[in-house]
């Protein structure tokens, strides 16, 4: 059997649907398994064993800036690339109409996706053969294995979620090169987030790490991308102890050093949910999105999030007059960080 996913981005997203390849390998292990994904967010799935075949797409060479001659080739190569696989089943996750246009376009024998209510774009739902009910308020790596247990009628976990990410030395030399300078003692922090509206301020991550250290003798790595660097220097600018280092690791590298923490602090961002698949200890500070769709599914991770406050139902916003939802002292992360560390300490 050929069997395309389709996931084009983000790299949180991906995360989410990386249980399901797991899911279909172990219930149909001679399948060919394909994995559909903008290039952007590709890194997540280079090198992984259980796709047999990876499928780089860039749709933004598809949009504008080139004239169109070289659209047309573009999406002429990436069609016949497409085709040429002659899949049996495709499984559009993502439920937009550029996703639901590729599988259409690969012209899979069968061609499922969530349906209506479940689709960010629910036009693209035309596109696609069957369509799945899912439940709308549960957690979206249920979601998508929902879709594959009853597309495939295969068997999927309920809770132990498998997160297949492959690293090499290189990325672990990487963790390594930032462990060298904290030793086996430190919490990565995480300031980003993407939407404004998802930040937790810059300041209370600083004295939380500060705390850290005075009552964990955890030093704090705060890991950034470049292009939110300005935000994480702020936290160390923050920190009175200075017991806390700046890193900007590859996505891999972030992984690895995520796998050697003792917990980890964010808010719903992807370093996150690859510190989720890392199984280190979290605990994570929401906002406008919801934990229980994009959060942790380990009963042991621990969420802050001001649920007495009617706003916060189906948000979602990315800019706010208001935004008090992420307005959370430094002691209320710190009790749950020192509940999370304490739950661990019990294993």
């Amino acid at each position: 059997m050929r069997i395309l996913i389709v996931k084009l981005s983000s790299i949180g997203d991906i995360i989410h649907t990386l249980p399901v390849l797991a899911a279909i390998r172990r219930a149909i292990p001679k399948a060919e398994i394909a994995w559909a994904v903008e290039r952007s967010a590709a890194e997540i799935l280079r090198g992984n064993t259980l796709v047999d075949n990876l499928i780089e797409i860039d749709t933004r060479s598809l949009r504008g800036g080139k004239i169109i001659e070289e659209i047309l080739l573009d999406a002429s190569k990436q069609l016949r690339r497409l085709r040429s696989f002659e899949f049996d089943v495709a499984l559009d996750f993502q439920g937009l109409l550029k996703s639901a246009s590729i599988i259409k376009l690969a012209k899979a024998v069968r061609r499922y996706g969530f349906s209506k209510q479940n689709l960010r774009e629910p036009a693209s739902r035309f596109l696609l053969t069957n369509t799945i009910d899912v439940e709308q308020k549960t957690h979206i790596i249920r979601k998508n294995l929902t879709l594959a247990q009853r597309a495939l009628e295969i068997s999927v976990p309920e809770n132990d979620f498998e997160f297949p990410i492959f690293t090499d030395r290189t990325h672990r030399k990487e963790a390594e090169k930032i462990t060298e300078q904290t030793g086996e003692n430190f919490a990565i922090l995480n300031p980003a987030g993407g939407w404004a509206t998802k930040l937790w301020h810059a300041e209370k991550f600083g004295a939380l790490a500060d705390r850290l250290w005075e009552e964990n003798n955890l030093i704090s790595v705060v890991t950034t991308a470049p292009n939110e660097i300005r935000l994480a220097e702020k936290v160390l600018q923050r920190s009175e102890s200075k017991k806390v280092i700046l890193a900007q690791p590859s996505l891999k590298g972030f992984y690895e050093l995520a796998r050697r923490a003792k917990i980890y602090i964010g808010g719903d961002t992807a370093p996150t949910h690859l510190a989720v698949a890392a199984k280190t200890p979290i605990v994570g500070i929401f906002g406008p999105t919801e934990w229980w769709r994009n959060g942790s599914p380990n009963a042991d991770d621990i969420c802050i999030e001001r649920n007495e406050i009617g706003c916060r139902v189906d948000c979602h916003r990315r800019t706010c007059a208001n935004w008090i939802c992420m307005d959370i002292s430094v002691e209320t992360v710190l009790q749950a960080a020192q509940k999370r560390l304490e739950l661990t300490a019990k294993i």
